[in-house]
């Protein structure tokens, strides 16, 4: 499928390492201008340099969303040569704390990195968008926004603003030729996931081989349906979709890519 996407921009926020990285890619592949988003330059460069050594076109964006500034310069450097038609609001965090452990402090922070931040950059590039009369806003939500666990419960509640406002922000767009939706993906098999598993299994009795352990894995962590861990490149292929004009007529959608973790009919 031709996703029409040569001569599109596309921002993508947390794109130095891991699902970010692989939704920088999988654009760059589909040909449109990839923004790449890091706050380290060193890393963020590296990703670039590998889009444009795969045959694509990367530019980088260095810069901290969480205060205006940095938000600030991250806009100025993904527009200065010519405006953003994606954004993929990527960036975020979370600390593995409970309810006795996670602090209001706590709660604040991880509200400012995973949805404010993805709200400084709506702000700075969707009334562009929407003047042209065409883009595409796509958060990066999860399953815990529906379904929470009783850890991260600071994290749990900021991905369900981020479902939250994707919709509100479809609603305000009805008509532009704007869209608005929600990516979310249930547990990735990024490299640092599976080193952490690779070294907790003898503890676990999960085998030795990779594939009983992911399997294993998979049971104890996420039940689903494929008895595995999803793959960046997955994730990155239902933001491809949602980019494309297959699309056009998706709105305030929330697309899972979880294995059928969520066991849900609606």
């Amino acid at each position: 499928m031709d996703l029409q996407l040569n001569g599109r921009k596309a921002l993508v926020t947390g794109a130095s390492s891991g699902l970010g990285e692989a939704i920088a890619t999988t654009l760059a592949a589909e040909g449109a201008s990839v923004v790449v988003h890091g706050r380290d330059p060193a890393r963020t460069q590296r990703v670039a340099d590998a889009v444009t050594a795969g045959g694509g076109h990367a530019t980088t964006a260095v810069g901290d969303l969480t205060t205006d500034g940095g938000a600030d310069a991250v806009a100025r450097a993904a527009t200065a040569d010519g405006p953003v038609d994606i954004l993929v609001n990527n960036a975020g965090a979370y600390g593995h704390l409970g309810w006795a452990d996670a602090t209001a402090a706590d709660w604040a922070d991880c509200y400012e990195v995973n949805v404010v931040s993805g709200v400084r950059m709506i702000q700075r590039l969707v009334p562009a968008m929407r003047a042209r009369g065409w883009g595409r806003v796509i958060q990066i939500g999860g399953g815990l926004a529906v379904q929470p666990q009783p850890m991260q419960p600071h994290y749990n509640a900021a991905l369900a603003a981020r479902h939250n406002l994707a919709v509100s922000l479809a609603r305000d767009l009805k008509g532009t030729g704007v869209t608005s939706n929600v990516v979310a993906p249930g547990a990735i098999l990024v490299p640092a996931v599976r080193q952490l598993l690779t070294d907790i299994a003898p503890e676990h009795g999960w085998g030795e081989e990779w594939e009983e352990i992911e399997a294993a894995a998979a049971a104890d962590f996420v039940p689903n349906d494929t008895g595995r861990f999803g793959r960046a490149s997955e994730i990155a292929a239902a933001v491809a979709y949602l980019t494309g004009p297959g699309a056009d007529y998706v709105s305030g959608a929330t697309l899972r890519v979880d294995g059928g973790t969520i066991r849900s009919a609606f």
